[in-house]
């Protein structure tokens, strides 16, 4: 009998030892997506809340105005993030991890954003919608994001297709097009 109770004791110790599900970073509700590297969300950390702007970390997403890229990759950041309830675009709650910046000169908010369990920024690089764009001293993630462009890039997707790549980085277009 002693034998069974110290070989529960000790799966409950295992099993208490084992990590939590726990939310890599600070819960936000996302309010609208600006562009493929901006969204709009509560800041949860104000009363009241007020809207706040974050900068996806580590990446570079074509201007806007550069089609067919530009808005593709706001698309997939409402399809990946967003539920279509009757006519509307529902965009769910996200987690923010911050790195060594928290902003930027223009105020927003620097983060990696996580849904479900998948770090946004790496999947925009990784499926070819933006360029991983690593800036010291945010580069927590800067190795998963240039091995994620180099899968893009490998495999031919979004920007990176050869019958139709992007030609001008986002900041080259920006200059040619102000």
């Amino acid at each position: 009998m002693w034998r069974l109770c110290l070989i529960c004791c000790c799966l409950l110790f295992i099993g208490g030892c084992q990590p939590t599900n726990v939310s890599p970073g600070t819960p936000a509700q996302v309010q609208r997506v600006v562009s493929g590297q901006t969204m709009e969300v509560l800041n949860p950390n104000q009363r009241p809340a007020l809207i706040t702007r974050v900068r996806l970390i580590g990446i570079e997403a074509p201007d806007i105005k550069q089609q067919p890229w530009g808005e593709a990759a706001k698309n997939i950041i409402e399809e990946t993030i967003g539920e279509v309830r009757g006519e509307k675009l529902v965009l769910k709650p996200v987690f923010l991890e911050f790195d060594a910046q928290r902003k930027d000169s223009f105020g927003r908010w620097l983060a990696y954003i996580w849904y479900n369990g998948v770090l946004l920024n790496e999947k925009l690089v990784k499926e070819g919608y933006v360029l991983a764009a690593v800036r010291e001293p945010n580069n927590k993630y800067s190795d998963r994001l240039i091995q994620a462009q180099e899968y893009a890039r490998i495999m031919g997707y979004g920007i990176w297709k050869p019958d139709k790549p992007m030609r001008l980085t986002p900041a080259e277009f920006r200059r040619q097009n102000p």
